[in-house]
């Protein structure tokens, strides 16, 4: 399966008293590495929601938190899909520290309409590029 990878430096805004990274700041990361994989795609969440009219809700996240990360690490966020559905995507997403995993994550998305915020059918512009994505080997999402 292909994986997207990026980049994102731990800021003072991300950490605790002790310098290192809060919790919930291993969600901001992948939230990052989502929305970069969807603009890699040639999407954008802002046109999504004006085009298309929907947008996309993080159902579920079960996250396994292992080492942490401290304050100027630079982390590597992967996102590889792993499931589609009518409606929905499912994600494993992992940050890493010099090639350890800091925190592990799957993630569950449903494509929702703007105003209703009731699941909708994904896109089949956007269904398509996911499974082009999927179908790719590994790296090749990069």
């Amino acid at each position: 399966m292909a994986t997207h990878t990026i980049q994102v430096r731990v800021y003072y805004e991300d950490t605790d008293a002790g310098g290192v990274v809060y919790y919930g700041g291993y969600l901001k990361f992948a939230e990052r590495g989502r929305t970069e994989l969807l603009r890699n795609l040639g999407f954008e969440n802002s046109l999504l929601t004006s085009t298309e009219g929907m947008i996309f809700v993080v159902r579920r996240v079960v996250a396994d938190y292992l080492k942490p990360g401290r304050l100027d690490d630079l982390l590597t966020v992967l996102t590889t899909v792993t499931k589609m559905g009518g409606t929905s995507l499912e994600m494993d997403q992992s940050v890493f520290c010099h090639n350890e995993v800091l925190c592990s994550m799957k993630v569950t998305l449903v494509c929702v309409g703007r105003e209703s915020l009731r699941p909708v059918r994904l896109p089949e512009k956007v269904r398509g590029a996911f499974s082009e994505f999927m179908s790719q080997k590994a790296g090749g999402g990069r």
